[in-house]
């Protein structure tokens, strides 16, 4: 895929930066990078970059490879170029992999939408205690 803009950048630094402060702080796992693949399927493979992702610590790996099957908490951040299809194909694609929580942040729209194998909804920030105990960050500090 090629790059993207520079606000789609800002956003994915904004969650990586608000998530990885309290994950290391608590020591809860690992907050990976929009270049960390996960492999979430063999036969064909499959491997997904989220622009952001969390995988609890007793779940961290070390390794130069990939991560062998999908994170805890994906985050996508919506690209202008994106479509509606893509986005859809996208979040079915992680949740049959087996994502906790897939949370996606329009830019453009100032839109979040948490989903989960149970459903999605939207919200004006994120959340998501059962899979990243005690953070949140608002909408207005993701987009500002």
């Amino acid at each position: 895929m090629s790059p993207s803009g520079a606000s789609h950048g800002d956003v994915a630094a904004q969650i990586i930066t608000s998530v990885n402060q309290h994950v290391r702080s608590r020591r809860l796992g690992k907050v990976y990078a929009s270049e960390t693949g996960f492999r979430i399927s063999r036969n064909p493979d499959t491997v997904c970059a989220p622009d952001a992702a969390f995988v609890r610590a007793e779940r961290v790996v070390k390794t130069d490879r990939f991560f062998e099957g999908p994170p805890d908490a994906a985050f996508e951040v919506v690209s202008p170029n994106d479509t509606f299809t893509e986005i859809d194909e996208k979040t079915h694609e992680w949740l049959r992999a087996g994502v906790r929580v897939l949370v996606i942040v329009d830019p453009r729209t100032k839109n979040i939408n948490v989903h989960r194998e149970n459903g999605a909804h939207a919200t004006d920030g994120i959340a998501i205690d059962d899979v990243v105990p005690g953070w949140k960050i608002s909408l207005a500090e993701i987009c500002d």
